[in-house]
Formats: structure tokens, sequence, C-alpha cells
């Protein structure tokens, strides 16, 4: 009887360790291919953005039809984040890899009336007083569907019901608000791959230059990706002068828009000088600094960072989501001032100056730029003054698209119907 042994020596054994971390160099490159891809190339990706926006909208032609006379800022808060975490609590809900899909609110809802700009979103225990018949509102809110985010802003004028729109509007507010929502138009239009931010800023500052009114120096559009609100790639709606760099005004570097981007395009106006002033209202919308680390002293503190880091981790939040809002308050200031969280501070024009809001998402595809949330400016904002020439070009060849598109889909539905 023949018996083979084979004896391992530790040339094999190196020789196997070898083989076994080639394997292991392969699988792991293997892995990193299949690395998700988290923009609008995925059409997964795509379809979330549409989803969050859907509900973004839907939240914000709800609060419009409520902010009538009598309605109370706080009651309109809390509606629009019930609007936004029941729909999203509708989809998505099969666990992946283990892990529920995050979803809900990503920039909360903010209702800024007359000359306060925007960010204002007040805790239970400090409302203001009820909306009146002829008070400016400048709505702003944000929905994520797995991190991926669609924000919208609006602004309209109160009247006693729903089915009553204002009769008459102030001119000035008027011409105001159609050069906002112009601006919006023709920014969206002029972000699409290959086009500078300058360029798009100078679209802005033409619109603004031709109705006679100012963008507000310190709202800028971002970039948005998947768990993040306001990426790196910026665009100013004015160039900053040599005395607003004096000032500390920085100027937005220069950059280039790519293919399968998406941008919130936010713009505010005023008949005043465009230059915000500290509001006299808390600051409750936060934002976790996620590189900034500090160990808290105060116990109120440690349990706002906790809570942040649990719920909030990424996207802006408000102090009225705390279960203890009273500690919430306690334990804000220490984590600002360490750099764990940056405020999105409640800020206003000067008393007498009409301000008005306009914000959409735009998703940079291969058939061009598609706008997907923002609704369409309140008929009783109107103007004597019309477009230069550029800015009505643009507009027509928006208006014609929307035609086209409007009497696609009327076809469709009527082929359905036939069907």
């Amino acid at each position: 009887i023949s018996i083979n042994c084979t004896i391992t020596t530790k040339k094999d054994l190196s020789d196997m360790s070898d083989d076994e971390s080639e394997t292991s160099a392969a699988a792991q490159e293997e892995e990193e291919e299949e690395e998700e891809v988290t923009d609008l190339s995925n059409s997964d990706v795509c379809t979330k953005y549409q989803e969050a926006s859907k509900i973004a909208n839907l939240a914000l032609t709800g609060l419009v039809s409520i902010c009538i006379a009598g309605a109370k800022i706080i009651d309109l808060c809390q509606f629009g984040t019930a609007v936004i975490e029941n729909q999203t609590g509708k989809l998505y809900n099969k666990k992946v890899n283990g892990m529920a899909i995050e979803k809900g609110v990503s920039f909360p809802v903010c209702i800024s009336v007359n000359e306060v700009i925007c960010n204002h979103s007040p805790l239970s225990s400090e409302e203001l007083a009820p909306l009146k018949v002829g008070d400016v509102v400048k709505i702003d809110l944000g929905c994520h569907i797995d991190g991926y985010i669609a924000v919208a802003a609006h602004t309209l004028v109160v009247s006693e019901s729903a089915d009553s729109p204002p009769e008459s509007v102030d001119p000035e507010l008027a011409n105001a608000a159609v050069a906002a929502y112009n601006a919006m138009l023709v920014a969206a239009s002029a972000i699409r791959a290959g086009n500078k931010n300058n360029e798009v800023t100078e679209v802005v500052e033409r619109v603004a230059s031709n109705y006679g009114v100012n963008p507000i120096a310190t709202v800028r559009m971002h970039q948005m990706k998947r768990f993040v609100i306001d990426g790196v790639k910026e665009v100013a709606l004015k160039e900053p002068t040599p005395e607003d760099i004096d000032d500390g005004e920085e100027k937005v570097p220069e950059c280039t828009f790519e293919q399968a981007e998406v941008y919130a395009i936010d713009v505010a106006m005023t008949t005043g000088d465009g230059k915000v002033r500290p509001a006299d209202l808390r600051t409750t919308v936060f934002k976790r600094n996620v590189e900034a680390n500090y160990r808290l002293k105060m116990k109120a503190s440690r349990y706002v960072l906790s809570e942040v880091d649990k719920k909030f981790p990424t996207l802006p939040f408000t102090l009225r989501h705390f279960d203890d809002e009273r500690t919430a308050k306690m334990g804000i200031t220490e984590c600002v001032s360490h750099g764990l969280l940056t405020p999105y501070p409640s800020l206003h024009e000067k008393a007498e100056s009409k301000v008005v809001h306009f914000k959409c998402t735009v998703l940079l595809l291969p058939s061009g730029t598609s706008r997907v949330t923002g609704l369409p400016l309140p008929s009783y904002f109107k103007t004597d003054k019309e477009p230069d020439e550029a800015t009505a070009a643009v507009l027509t060849e928006i208006a014609d698209k929307a035609a086209k598109k409007a009497k696609k889909k009327a076809s469709k539905k009527k082929k359905k119907k036939a069907t």
C-alpha cells in the first residue's frame, strides 16, 4: 500500500497567503466597482428625487390653501411637517440590507412674514400673532427620500379665505414678486451642463436691474447631493462689490455645472437695499457640522448633540422636533459656540421693504434641465414693467415647452380613457 503524505512548508504557507491576499484584493476591487451610484445617472436615484419633489409640492400647495387670516404660524409649520412625514411614510418601506430607508423632512417648514426673509420656524412656546389680511408670507420647506433632497419656497399675500384671493396688491410688492419669479425661471434655464455659475449670477442681476429691485446678498443657490443640502458648488444672486467684501461678504468661487447634478434655485428679492439684518426672533433652525467634535460640559448640551446625531446627523432641523424643548433651548448655545452646529438665523430687511422668496429644485438630465418643484406665480402679482429682451426670449421658450408638455399629457390621458 502506497501512502502519499504532503508536508506543508513555510514557503507553501507564504504562497497560500499571497494567493489569499490577491483574492482579497480582487474581491475588494470588485466591491469598489459595484459601489452605489448616487447621482442622476442611476434611474432609481432619479425616481427618488421625483417622488420627494411631488411630496414637497403637495405640502407647499396645502400650506398655500390654509395661509389665510387668523392662521397661526406654528399650526402651519406643523401641518407642512405632517404632510411630508405622512406621505414619505407611504413609500420605500422595504428594508435594504436590513436597514430602513431614511426619509422625511430635509429642511424644516419655515413661515416668514413681511420683512422677515427666511428661516422662521417658531417654537410652540413662542408663537407670534396670527396672520392677518395683507401679510406677505414666504413658505420654505424640503423633503427627502433616502437622502435625495427636493426643496421649494413660495410667496403669497394673505386673504380672508382660500376662495377669495387678494383684490389688490401693493404695486411694489407685485413688481418684486414678478422679478424674483422670472429670475428663478431664467436661472433654472441657465443651469445646464457646461455653463458656469457666474453666467447665472449675471442673469439674475440683469432681471433684478430691469425691474428695479435688489437681490438679497446672502441668499445662495446650492448644489445638492445625497444627504447634502448645501454642496460645494454655489451661485451668488449678485457679485459682491469691493465695499461688500470689506464688510465680510465672500466672493463665490467659479464652478462649472455638470450633467447628473441637482441644484436648489433660490431667489429672494427686495425693494430695499438687499442687505439683511439679524431679526429679534429666536434662531430655531440648525444643522450638524459633521467635521466638528468637542467634549461638551453641560448635560443639556450633551442631550442636544446626542439627539442630533441620532435623528438629524446631516440635514437641517428645528428645535421644535425635540421631545424636551426646554432642555433643547438650554443646550443649543454651547453646541453652537463650539462649532458643532451651524445656525440658520431668521433674517429681515428694513420694515418698509417688500421682500419675496421663490425656490425650486432642478435636475440636470441628458434631455436638459428639469424643474421638479415650485408652484406657479400667483395671478394677483402683476406689473407694468416688461422683461428685457433676453429674459423675454427665455420665458417664451419655457412657456412653449410647458404648453407642449401639457398637450402631450392631455393626449395620453385621452387615449387612456378611450381604451
